[in-house]
């Protein structure tokens, strides 16, 4: 089940429904955002991925609970040695992960299942200029792609015998990996061009055109974008 069926309109919503829980202030609101996020992803029944995404998430929010309340002054609820745990920021690191969370879910579902090809045609069809749209489109295509040729020099490294280490060799041995990875990127987006040009592209895609939205999205999206609007009402008075 897709909460907002049309891209446009799930894009357009998430990304208000994003900017009003960045605003939040109070730890409630921002409590209620992550559980009306965490609702909307149960709706579209999520399968590993999204978890496993949401798992890396919360393995830097992990830092902020380690880091904020030893760092931050405050009324202190705890010592752990000569440091004292401070409550106000174990409260901002709760704040910051709530949010995060929420937004790293209403992404996920409502734009995380959209294809490089169908993000760019829904960016055209929201008048996104059309460089920005074709920079993003590429670098969503094309960053697995690197990611993959870097994977595979790593093998070789290893199976050529590399140990990383905190030496001379260990850091320029990676500084050549970076730099090779940059060389190979730019062969391929060489070779890429040029199979574009040889295919008549001009400087625009081709985009795909959409429906219009159906009433069912109108008001997903309208009740997206409301309820993240009141939830930072809420918060503010």
């Amino acid at each position: 089940m897709t909460v907002i069926d049309d891209p446009r309109l799930g894009l357009v919503a998430s990304l208000i429904a994003i900017a009003a829980v960045a605003q939040l202030h109070g730890l409630q609101a921002a409590l209620t955002a992550f559980g009306l996020a965490a609702f909307l992803a149960i709706l579209q029944r999520p399968g590993w991925p999204l978890v496993r995404r949401l798992l890396h998430v919360e393995g830097y929010m992990l830092l902020l609970f380690i880091m904020l309340p030893l760092t931050m002054p405050g009324p202190a609820i705890a010592r752990v040695g000569p440091l004292a745990v401070s409550a106000d920021g174990l409260a901002l690191a709760a704040l910051i992960a709530l949010k995060v969370s929420a937004s790293v879910l209403l992404l996920a579902v409502l734009v995380g299942s959209m294809e490089p090809a169908r993000l760019g045609a829904t960016l055209h069809a929201l008048h996104v200029p059309e460089r920005f749209n074709r920079l993003l489109v590429m670098t969503a295509r094309y960053v697995e792609l690197v990611r993959a040729e870097t994977m595979r020099l790593r093998e070789s490294m290893r199976a050529r015998g590399f140990r990383p280490r905190s030496n001379r060799h260990t850091w320029r041995s990676y500084g050549h990996l970076v730099g090779m990875v940059l060389v190979r990127a730019l062969d391929r987006a060489e070779r890429v061009t040029e199979a574009m040009r040889c295919r008549g592209y001009s400087g625009r895609y081709p985009y795909a055109t959409f429906a219009p939205p159906a009433f069912r999205d109108w008001t997903a999206a309208a009740a997206v974008s409301a309820t993240g609007l009141l939830l930072l009402a809420v918060d503010r008075l």
